[in-house]
């Protein structure tokens, strides 16, 4: 799948929100929110990067883990700012319960965050044992009645991360597909859209407006997804470094794998890089899986959408240029 040919190309990404969308350029990160029919939130965020304080991760495949990290970081804050003024404007028509109240009397203001907390470490938590400990008990399973599988050699290695690769990519397709027919996710993934668009619409260097907005396409190069798909095939390489039971423990590939992630960052973050810089028959072979996954977390905007977004990116353009990566 070829990508969009644009006239230059900027450093500014983003993230869908809760009705609403995070931009970052290279000097501001702006956040900005539907909170009525005719009225957007604006609001500045920012974080101590982990290349501001050590300059080690600026360096090729290190600056891919601080990135990740990094991104981390802004999205959870951004998304909580998103949940608070979600909330705000939101009328509450009906009497909350004693629980509610409870609740309420207990932690304030503080109830949202609580509960994305203990929804992030369950996240996690559920994350590591599907993506990781489950394909390779399943692969284990498998091994009873599959000669290929049986044995610890270079064979079963083989196989064995090619099980795994495989299965996981096709858990985060179910997962995400599942998450898209949910009628809030629906929304998010359509803000996903509107700033994939509007970052196609700068970098084609159209004046930003609705119309021209909506003639652009959704699927962007240098997006989440993307990186999280070529994560998953890098691991599956990864995985052929790593024994089918490290000390004649099958329990601590799993573990060991967990320990490699940095590795599979590093070399996820510098293709998806290339590929945003570059366009030739390697570089569309090696986005074409992440571009394909956008066809599910990405959806086309409605107008409204289309004007957060387009005051998303208007907030963190500098006026020095010094977004511009290539022309």
């Amino acid at each position: 799948m070829a990508k969009n040919t644009t006239k230059k190309i900027t450093s500014i990404g983003g993230s869908a929100l809760i009705e609403g969308i995070m931009m970052r350029g290279p000097k501001r990160t702006t956040v900005c929110v539907r909170t009525a029919p005719d009225k957007i939130y604006s609001e500045d965020i920012s974080i101590n990067t982990i290349p501001s304080k050590c300059k080690l991760f600026k360096l090729p495949f290190l600056r891919g883990i601080a990135g990740l990290i990094d991104s981390m970081r802004l999205s959870y804050k951004a998304l909580m700012l998103s949940a608070d003024k979600a909330i705000e404007s939101t009328e509450i028509e009906e009497e909350p319960s004693k629980f509610e109240k409870w609740l309420d009397d207990k932690f304030g203001d503080k109830l949202v965050k609580v509960m994305m907390v203990i929804a992030s470490i369950l996240g996690v938590a559920l994350a590591v044992g599907l993506f990781f400990f489950v394909p390779s008990f399943l692969f284990d399973l498998s091994a009873n009645v599959v000669p290929a599988f049986k044995g610890d050699g270079g064979n079963a290695v083989f196989w064995k991360s090619v099980f795994e690769g495989v299965l996981k990519i096709i858990l985060f397709l179910l997962y995400i597909i599942v998450c898209s027919q949910m009628t809030e996710m629906k929304r998010v993934f359509m803000y996903h859209g509107a700033e994939h668009k509007t970052i196609f619409c700068y970098e084609n260097e159209e004046e930003l407006t609705v119309e021209n907005v909506k003639k652009q396409s959704r699927f962007h190069p240098r997006c989440g997804t993307s990186f999280m798909v070529l994560m998953l095939i890098v691991g599956i390489l990864v995985g052929l470094f790593v024994p089918v039971a490290p000390f004649g423990i099958g329990f601590l590939r799993p573990v060991f794998k967990i320990l490699l992630l940095p590795v599979s960052c590093g070399v996820g973050y510098e293709l998806i890089k290339i590929c945003g810089k570059h366009d030739n028959a390697a570089t569309r072979i090696i986005a074409a899986p992440g571009l394909w996954a956008q066809r599910i977390t990405t959806k086309e905007p409605d107008d409204t959408m289309i004007e957060v977004a387009i005051e998303a990116i208007k907030a963190v353009i500098p006026e020095d240029g010094s977004d511009i990566v290539s022309k």
